[in-house]
């Protein structure tokens, strides 16, 4: 009893440094307890009622989305829906959400299994980006849309000044670099595989290869274009594949 009791303390003043680094203080702080405890403490924990974040971070990335796609739409009316919707992407994609992660501690205070904490769980781009999507669900449940909505454009404004400043579609071909380098592997290439019609309409189709695998194919009306394309579905079906 006593050590559960310690247990219990030494919880409460983890979530009491959190709330500070949020900014939030919260009403039920169950919610946030619970955003914070990914599936390997569960399996580790063996205890029916202890459950995992992923119902949280299924209702974050959804919120997540609706701020973000709330924002830009109010910032950018002369912008179509491929525009707004490539931008919204690169603002709420994993490697953008573990940065905002990070930023406020977040790896720190993570219940996480023995083995993928000793595997280095606190600094994964995944587990970082699903915990916060959890922890704006719980912000979200807890003090309602308009504080959720605050908190999300406080916590993204690096990334939405920068995509003001761009003003463009997201540059594919980086993120799909960046993506691979977090994983420790080689640059990717690209090849053009045809190039049909005249020179003043023709339609260029690329891959993005790392070593001799293909990883995504795309079509454009240059090169370039079509390169990055293939960038796009590279990245993907790589994230679609980890999770």
């Amino acid at each position: 009893m006593a050590g559960e009791g310690r247990n219990r303390r030494e919880l409460d003043s983890s979530i009491a440094q959190f709330e500070s680094r949020l900014g939030i203080v919260f009403r039920n702080r169950t919610l946030l307890e619970l955003a914070l405890v990914h599936g390997s403490h569960v399996n580790e924990a063996q205890d029916v009622r202890t459950e995992s974040n992923e119902r949280l971070e299924f209702l974050g990335d959804a919120v997540l989305d609706m701020v973000v796609a709330e924002a830009l739409y109010h910032e950018r009316p002369e912008a179509g829906e491929g525009e707004l919707t490539a931008t919204r992407s690169a603002l709420v994609r994993r490697e953008s959400l573990a940065e905002v992660a990070r930023s406020v501690g977040l790896g720190a205070f993570l219940r996480l299994g023995r083995g993928e904490a000793s595997s280095g769980g606190r600094y994964k781009d995944k587990n970082l980006a699903d915990a916060l999507e959890a922890v704006v669900a719980a912000v979200y449940l807890d003090q309602g849309y308009a504080i959720a909505r605050e908190f999300i454009l406080r916590h993204l404004q690096p990334q939405l000044e920068q995509a003001r400043a761009n003003g463009a579609t997201p540059n594919y071909k980086a993120m799909l670099q960046e993506y691979l380098q977090s994983l420790n592997q080689t640059l990717p290439h690209y090849r053009v595989v045809s190039a049909i019609g005249p020179d003043h309409q023709k339609e260029f189709t690329a891959e993005a290869l790392l070593q001799d695998t293909i990883l995504g194919s795309g079509s454009g009306r240059s090169r370039k274009a079509a390169e990055t394309a293939a960038a796009r579905s590279a990245l993907a079906r790589l994230q679609e594949k980890e999770d």
